[in-house]
């Protein structure tokens, strides 16, 4: 609250790593869902690369679109891995 006791810095950000690829699919998925298929069924695996390096490797998290977060009909589930 005292005035007299406030300063300013500017401070200078330098990136240094740049994400020069972003993620991508590795193919084109095209997927089917039979008439026949039960509650519950693996339907598609997708996966994902990154042509950046990356000394920890990549992890992606895939998820629905808001709109269709309300819709039970499909579920996005985590492999834990590929």
């Amino acid at each position: 609250g005292n005035p007299e006791k406030i300063s300013e810095a500017n401070v200078y950000i330098q990136v240094l790593d740049v994400n020069d690829h972003a993620p991508e699919f590795p193919k084109y998925y095209e997927t089917f869902v039979c008439e026949n298929a039960v509650s519950g069924q693996l339907i598609q695996s997708i996966s994902a690369v990154d042509k950046d390096d990356s000394a920890e490797g990549h992890h992606f998290y895939f998820s629905l679109a808001q709109e269709a977060t309300n819709n039970s009909h499909f579920t996005v589930k985590d492999n834990q891995g590929s």
